[in-house]
């Protein structure tokens, strides 16, 4: 029983930082690809990937010969972090720290071409030891770092990075130390997990460090305490609790980490409106009004011309538009009996939860049906940002035809 528990937890954990490391690798895609920090991210990203691919297949198809990819990943990892280091610090490795890394790394790789364990454990311990010391001493030049030279988004990173060092050291000696400590699977999974969501938090900078830190903290007990309640009603012993409480975290992670995903990823497209507004290249703000509608935020609005209201009084909608120029229906202004039938009326025969004045004069309202649960703060302000934009580029070209 508790065989094959092992087996399919090794492999779910395995699946598992695959998984994760794909999301945070889309994530910096989308954002991009070509920064140079992206960069030096993607490439331990990537590294890491392959990693845990080797122990997937070798799991699935009982080759040996995928723990080349396991052992050359391994390798190259220290290299990697190394390189992420120097490009959140902008600054240098000393030399000496390059050389040992930089050749560490390619005595290692080299090593891995021999998948046979015919050369094992020495080989371990000593790719241990090297992962180890590159571990420690990106380690040392995070610590040691000038903090007034970064900025405090940066510091934020390197802080997290520092972290996701401290938690990966044990768990890399332990996959390692697999049977000399009698440990039932390997762990590292686990702390790419956690890597991978302190990298897509730094995304969401309203959270804050100390709330990231404390969520982790709270992950960590919750898994801990119900894996451990798992294990004791199972009573499978030891292995029991380990094997539960790491299929209790890596499930929290993996969920935490596609949902921030997610947000930041909702976040980014309730930008775009705002991405279109500062890239809008037009004088005609009908042209601008037109080339906004594709976004879902103002999707399906209609453009209402002042033929359309000449049942109405000029004089109420000009003190309706000046007091509100984004119309809500939620909380329209007050401005007497006539005014609220006004509002009123427009609202019914659009359908709308928002009218927008558009343009002054003559007078073009722009009104839109946005769901009460869809209706953000953010939304909200976009829209506020629409409607002023027009009517800027209204008054400028009315400017520009009266010289």
């Amino acid at each position: 029983m508790i065989a094959a528990a092992t087996i399919m937890t090794q492999l779910f954990l395995s699946c598992a930082a695959l998984l994760g490391l794909f999301v945070l690798q889309s994530v910096l895609v989308r954002r991009d690809p070509w920064d140079p920090i992206n960069r030096r991210f993607l490439f331990g990203v990537r590294m890491t990937m392959v990693l845990f691919a080797g122990r997937a297949l070798m799991i699935l198809t009982g080759i040996e010969a995928f723990r080349v990819l396991v052992l050359f990943a391994a390798a190259v990892i220290p290299l990697a972090v190394l390189i992420l280091t120097e490009g959140l610090l902008r600054r240098h490795a000393p030399p000496p720290i390059k050389a040992v890394i930089g050749a560490g790394a390619v005595l290692f790789a080299a090593m891995s071409l021999w998948y046979s364990n015919s050369i094992d454990p020495a080989r371990l311990f000593a790719l241990l030891g090297f992962q180890l010391l590159g571990f420690v001493l990106s380690g040392w030049l995070i610590v040691m770092r000038d903090k007034g030279s970064l900025s405090a988004s940066e510091n934020a990173m390197v802080v997290r990075l520092g972290l996701s060092l401290i938690l990966f050291i044990p768990l890399a000696a332990g996959d390692f130390l697999l049977l000399s400590l009698g440990l039932p699977i390997q762990f590292s999974a686990l702390g790419v997990l956690i890597l991978c969501w302190l990298a897509i938090g730094l995304g969401r900078t309203y959270l804050g460090h100390r709330a990231t830190m404390v969520n982790l903290g709270v992950m960590v007990c919750a898994a801990v305490i119900v894996g451990g309640m798992l294990g004791f009603f199972a009573q499978h012993g030891r292995d029991g609790f380990l094997l539960t409480i790491a299929a209790v975290m890596t499930t929290l992670f993996v969920v935490a980490i596609l949902t921030d995903a997610r947000a930041l990823r909702l976040e980014e497209q309730s930008l775009g409106l705002l991405r279109q507004l500062a890239s809008a290249r037009t004088d005609d703000p009908m042209t601008f009004l037109r080339d906004l509608q594709d976004h879902p935020l103002v999707e399906g609005a209609v453009v209402v011309s002042a033929e359309s209201l000449e049942d109405l009084q000029d004089g109420v909608l000009d003190a309706i538009f000046s007091a509100a120029p984004v119309l809500r229906r939620v909380d329209p202004p007050q401005l007497g009996a006539v005014a609220d039938d006004h509002i009123a009326y427009l609202f019914a025969r659009y359908s709308a939860t928002h009218i927008l004045l558009a343009v002054p004069h003559p007078r073009v309202l722009v009104a839109l049906a946005m769901p009460s649960l869809g209706a953000s703060p953010s939304a909200e302000l976009e829209l506020q940002v629409v409607q002023r934009m027009a009517a800027l580029i209204a008054t400028q070209e009315r400017d520009h035809d009266g010289q």
